[in-house]
């Protein structure tokens, strides 16, 4: 016998059955709980980080040219 190979032994009619039954439900399991791809949560994390920074460094901004007009009016 080639090493590696294995016997194919016949299951059982029940065996068939339960073993038919429990890859069944993994299907039926996915379609009621699909799980999102990480992927897009990444880039919706990566979206929201964006726009806080742009946010944030307009407002810094705003605020240096606030305060060197005020202080070159002075």
């Amino acid at each position: 016998m080639v090493q590696g190979k294995y016997k194919t032994v016949k299951l059982s009619a029940n065996m068939q059955k339960k073993r038919k039954r429990s890859n069944n439900e993994a299907f039926t399991r996915r379609a009621n709980a699909p799980i999102q791809a990480k992927k897009t949560k990444l880039s919706e994390n990566q979206k929201i980080k964006q726009v806080i920074s742009k946010s944030v460094n307009k407002m810094v901004e705003n605020e240096l040219r606030a305060r060197s007009a005020h202080s070159t009016a002075n």
